[in-house]
């Protein structure tokens, strides 16, 4: 149902080539924090790393984006993650045991939805388990989780796909595929944000999602079967798991490591020694930015994966 288009790896590598370590590729700091980390202030550490982290354990639900309410903002990620950057430049972070006491209205308030809303309900649950989960395990503080990785980013992946707050895990022709995806946009965002100084990005994947799939298909780099898109274009609700959709989000990942291979045999000039998937995701993500893309519908899933 979805293949890699071999034949424009080459080419497209080249195209995104430009873009990488380029600054106009970062998006705002809500969404994506610089590419390059800096250093966080002590007291100020234990307060990005919350909201990172908490961010992150709720960056999920694109299934439902359509139905939230928008405001100021134009996006369902947007409109979310600036709610709750309101909540932490208001009254600071939410603390571990507040987390585990949150309740839907509190959360609704913050980011301007209604709290009967299935997608809201879902959120609290994942903030109710980061928040038992940092109390009980590291002394309710996220600082203190990201220093348990020691350096790096595959060790605190690995610890947060055990959590259900962060759990992303399909079944495929009888496999196991773990996408991880927030667990490792997580990873990524610290490291940027300055909190962790992780030595080893460059075995994360990309953050498969809905948006970088949509992007490789429409620039021809992935193939959907007609009926597939056929779906799509209709806005038919693409089921979590289901095996199309576990392979949209495996071609994108396969996609963007044949793209990152392409580069290192084109030289210095196209593979920076900064480049990774993480970079690359984050050029795809933006340029599914653009009102060219945004035109045409893309898969939609409702998941807490993505």
């Amino acid at each position: 149902m979805v293949r890699v288009v071999d034949e424009r790896i080459p080419e497209y590598g080249r195209v995104l080539a430009p873009d990488v370590g380029s600054p106009d590729s970062v998006a705002s700091a809500i969404e994506r924090p610089s590419e390059a980390p800096q250093a966080v202030r002590p007291a100020a550490r234990e307060t990005e790393a919350a909201f990172w982290l908490t961010l992150d354990a709720v960056n999920f639900g694109s299934g439902w984006f359509p139905t939230l309410r928008k405001r100021s903002e134009k996006t369902g990620y947007k409109t979310i993650a600036a709610g709750i950057r309101r909540r932490f430049d208001a009254h600071g972070r939410w603390t571990a045991p507040q987390l585990t006491g949150l309740t839907e209205a509190e959360l609704a308030e913050w980011i301007d939805q209604d709290p009967e809303h299935e997608l809201v309900g879902l959120m609290v649950d994942s903030l109710h388990d980061l928040g038992e989960n940092v109390q009980r395990l590291y002394g309710k503080s996220f600082a203190a989780l990201v220093d348990s990785a020691g350096g790096s980013a595959i060790t605190l992946v690995e610890t947060l796909a055990q959590w259900r707050c962060f759990a992303d895990v399909s079944r495929y022709d009888g496999r196991s595929v773990p996408f991880l995806k927030r667990a490792q946009i997580a990873a990524a965002d610290l490291h940027r944000a300055g909190v962790a100084d992780f030595a080893d990005l460059d075995q994360l994947t990309i953050f498969a999602d809905n948006l970088v799939p949509h992007v490789l298909r429409l620039d021809g780099v992935l193939w959907f079967d007609p009926e597939l898109v056929a779906r799509i274009e209709r806005a038919e609700l693409i089921e979590h798991g289901s095996p199309e959709e576990v392979e949209i989000r495996a071609c994108a990942v396969h996609a963007v490591e044949l793209l990152r291979a392409a580069a290192v045999e084109l030289g210095p000039a196209h593979h920076p020694d900064n480049s990774n998937a993480a970079q690359i995701d984050e050029i795809l993500w933006n340029r599914g930015q653009a009102p060219e893309y945004k035109a045409v519908p893309r898969h939609r899933s409702r998941s807490t994966a993505y």
